[in-house]
C-alpha cells in the first residue's frame, strides 16, 4: 500500500464500526463486528488466526470515556449499581473496538495492607518479625471480598459471543516489591536469606490459593488466563537471572500449573530486557508472552527468537503512539503488522504494553486504523 487516505479521527464515529470489513472510504459504513475469542486462541495456540486480532493488556477506563462521549471510570470504585453501569460501558467497549475478547483483571496489591512500595519506598515486611506478623492468612478473604463484586458484575455485563482474558493481577515478583520494596529486597536478600525464600515461597501460596477459588467461579467467563510481573528494565532483569531461578520460576510453575490443569491456556506479561530467563519461563508451558519496547529489542527479535515455540501480542511501540502524526501511526502500523503477522504463528497486534491515560486518543485510534486496513487486505476482493 502506498497511500492512505487522509485520517478524520472522530471517536464516537469510529466506535461500532467493523474495522474488519474491506470497505473503502466514501462506500458508507460497515456491517457491525462481530467478536470471535477463537481468534485469540488460534494465537495462544501458536497458529496464524483467519483475523488478525487486537489485544491489550490494559486501556485505561479514561480513554474508553473519550471514545465513548460518557464519563463512567470512576464507577468501579463504587456500589453494586456503579460497578454495573461501569461494566456496561467497559465490555461494550471492547467489540466496539473490534477486540476479541475482553482484558480484565484484579490485581493482588489491591487488598495488601499497607501495601504501595511497588511505587517506591519501603513495604510493611522488612524483617522477619514483620513477615511473621503480617496477616497472610486472611489475603485470600480480603482479596475475594475486594474482587468477587467486580468480576460478579463484569460476568452479567458481558455481551453476547465474547469472552474475557485477564484473571488475577501481579506476578510473584510484584507482590514482593509491593511487600517490602525494590531496595529493601536486596538488603533483605543478604541480612536474612532465610526470610527472603520464605517470603516468595508465601507469596506463591497466596497466588495458588486465589486462583484456585478463581477458576472454578469465572472459568466460564474467562477464555485465557494470565497475569503480569515485570522483571525487567531496558538492559537487564531486575534482580539476578539465578534469583529469579532459585526464588520465582517456583511459584510460577505452581500457578501456571494450576491454570493449564483447568484446561486454559496461560499468557504471561513481563517487561523488560528478560532474555536471559526466557527459556526457564517457556519451559514452564507459557502459550504466548506479552510486552516490548523497541529501545530494549525490536518486535522482530522476539519473534525470531520465540515465534517458532509461543505467541507473540504486541509490537507496537507506545512512543509511537504518543509522538507520531495519526497519518504515520496508520502508515507504520499497517507495514509493522503485516510483516509481524507474515512472520510469526500466533500474533495479535497492539500496543507494547498498554494504553494509559496519557496516550493521545487520535494515536491510539490510528493503531486501530492500521489494523482495519491490514483485516481489509485479508478479505476476499468479491466482498468488497
Amino acid at each position: 500500500m502506498t497511500h492512505l487516505r487522509r485520517l478524520h479521527l472522530q471517536p464516537r464515529a469510529i466506535f461500532g464500526r467493523v474495522w474488519a470489513s474491506s470497505y473503502t472510504a466514501g462506500k458508507g459504513d460497515a456491517p457491525m463486528f462481530e467478536p470471535d475469542h477463537r481468534h485469540m486462541l488460534d494465537v495462544l495456540a501458536n497458529r496464524r488466526p483467519a483475523r488478525l486480532p487486537i489485544y491489550e493488556h490494559i486501556i485505561s477506563p479514561k480513554i474508553m470515556e473519550q471514545v465513548l462521549d460518557t464519563p463512567f471510570a470512576d464507577l468501579e470504585g463504587g456500589n453494586s449499581h456503579d460497578l454495573k453501569e461501569f461494566f456496561r460501558h467497559y465490555c461494550r467497549f471492547w467489540p466496539g473496538m473490534t477486540y476479541d475478547t475482553v482484558s480484565y483483571e484484579v490485581c493482588i496489591t489491591e487488598i495488601l495492607p499497607g501495601h504501595g512500595a511497588i511505587m517506591g519506598g519501603k513495604g510493611p515486611i522488612q524483617n522477619r518479625a514483620d513477615f511473621n506478623a503480617y496477616p497472610w492468612d486472611e489475603l485470600p478473604a480480603r482479596y475475594w471480598a475486594y474482587a468477587g463484586p467486580k468480576f460478579d458484575a463484569l460476568v452479567r455485563q458481558m455481551p453476547r459471543r465474547i469472552k474475557a482474558l485477564g484473571g488475577v493481577g501481579n506476578g510473584v515478583f510484584e507482590i514482593s516489591e509491593d511487600l517490602v520494596g525494590f531496595e529493601s529486597l536486596a538488603y533483605l536478600r543478604v541480612d536474612d536469606p532465610v526470610t527472603y525464600a520464605a517470603l516468595y515461597r508465601r507469596i506463591g501460596d497466596l497466588m495458588v490459593a486465589i486462583w484456585s477459588e478463581f477458576l472454578p467461579r469465572y472459568g466460564d467467563t474467562f477464555a485465557i488466563c494470565r497475569f503480569g510481573d515485570d522483571l525487567g528494565f531496558k538492559t537487564s532483569t531486575l534482580i539476578s537471572p539465578a534469583q529469579i531461578r532459585q526464588f520465582i520460576i517456583p511459584e510460577y510453575r505452581r500457578v501456571i500449573g494450576l491454570i493449564k490443569a483447568a484446561g486454559k491456556p496461560f499468557l504471561w506479561h513481563s517487561c523488560g530486557r528478560i532474555f536471559p530467563i526466557m527459556d526457564e519461563v517457556i519451559a514452564l508451558g507459557i502459550d504466548a508472552k506479552h510486552s516490548n519496547e523497541d529501545c530494549i529489542a525490536p518486535f522482530d527479535q522476539w519473534i525470531a527468537r520465540y515465534g517458532d515455540r509461543i505467541g507473540l501480542l504486541g509490537g507496537i511501540d507506545v512512543d509511537l503512539l504518543c509522538q507520531k502524526r495519526p497519518e504515520e501511526i496508520t502508515q507504520e502500523v499497517y507495514e509493522k503488522g503485516r510483516q509481524y503477522r507474515a512472520t510469526a504463528r500466533g500474533y495479535a497486534l497492539g500496543s507494547g504494553n498498554s494504553i494509559p491515560e496519557y496516550v493521545p486518543i487520535d494515536g491510539y485510534l490510528a493503531m486501530i486504523e492500521g489494523v482495519r486496513l491490514i483485516r481489509a487486505d485479508s478479505l476476499p476482493h468479491s466482498s468488497t
